[in-house]
């Protein structure tokens, strides 16, 4: 077993830990705010009072953080972790960020020797929680190779996409993918709704059909349920719409679907449903249709 570092225990890092010290491995932990010391999640971990104390002598050092602003003041920052890790770590982001700040990452961790992989993760709270993640990482396959004890730890599946970079970028290709499902979603059952259909029968359908999808069927009882309660919040969604949609226009690629989509998002942030599941983009929707989707 490995000796790992981890920052960044937000909901998502919290259930990782969890599944790192359940396989085996000894693990420590660091976060930037406090974090209770009773956090179920957590026990067995190691407590340090400092991010050059959690990461001293580990094999692998592994962060799941915010956005590129927070790579960019845990990692790249004077001080940061990509100049306090030994050299002899392999250092995996699991984080979903830019592109262009991994590959910042990359270089900055090449230039000690530090071994470094992309590693993005599909899933959301509950996968987090129960091992089931969906990692795609980029990288040199040898330090892929070496990392894969760590990864399935956390993950059902482990995709290898190649050379540095390509995790990041496959990350947003899916994030892409996972807005669509929404906006579709919150399209049809308001559409639906208006047409006079039962929205549980619509989604017997849904279930059944070949366009089906573990999305529709998730959050299409939820939101019939009106639960909107966070397993990934819809401020996080608004950050990742506006990567893709940067990621795109860099090359040159055009993605109306997703520039539509993210306007939906950004008005239901600006109706105050950030902090709700990222489903809550469905209610801006619904209202404008006239609709309530609720039973």
């Amino acid at each position: 077993m490995s000796t790992i570092a981890f920052t960044g225990l937000g909901t998502m890092g919290r259930g990782m830990v969890a599944n790192l010290v359940r396989a085996g491995h000894q693990v420590t932990v660091w976060n930037r705010s406090p974090v209770a010391s009773d956090d179920a999640q957590l026990i067995g971990a190691q407590r340090a009072a400092s991010l050059p104390e959690a990461v001293a002598g580990a094999d692998f050092v592994l962060y799941c953080l915010a956005d590129d602003e927070a790579v960019q003041q845990v990692v790249l920052a004077p001080g940061g972790l990509a100049e306090s890790v030994d050299t002899g770590s392999i250092v995996i982001d699991l984080s979903t960020i830019s592109p262009g700040q991994s590959a910042a990452e990359a270089e900055a961790f090449a230039a000690r020797g530090v071994r470094f992989l992309d590693a993005p993760v599909f899933g959301s709270k509950g996968e987090a929680a129960a091992g089931g993640l969906w990692v795609v990482a980029g990288g040199d396959r040898e330090t892929f190779d070496a990392s894969r004890d760590v990864l399935d730890a956390i993950s059902e599946t482990v995709h290898y996409m190649g050379g540095s970079g390509n995790g990041a970028k496959m990350k947003l290709v899916g994030n892409l993918i996972v807005a669509a499902q929404l906006e579709a979603l919150g399209e049809s059952l308001s559409l639906a709704k208006k047409a006079g259909l039962d929205l549980d029968d619509v989604l017997g359908v849904l279930k059944v059909t070949d366009f089906r999808s573990p999305i529709f069927d998730g959050v299409g009882s939820a939101v019939v349920a009106g639960d909107y309660s966070p397993s990934f919040a819809l401020k996080l969604m608004l950050k990742d719409g506006r990567l893709v949609k940067q990621f795109a226009q860099d090359l040159e690629v055009k993605v109306p679907g997703t520039e539509a989509t993210v306007t939906t998002i950004e008005r239901a942030v600006e109706s105050g449903w950030g902090e709700e599941n990222a489903s809550a983009l469905i209610k801006v929707l619904a209202a404008d249709a006239g609709v309530d989707l609720a039973r």
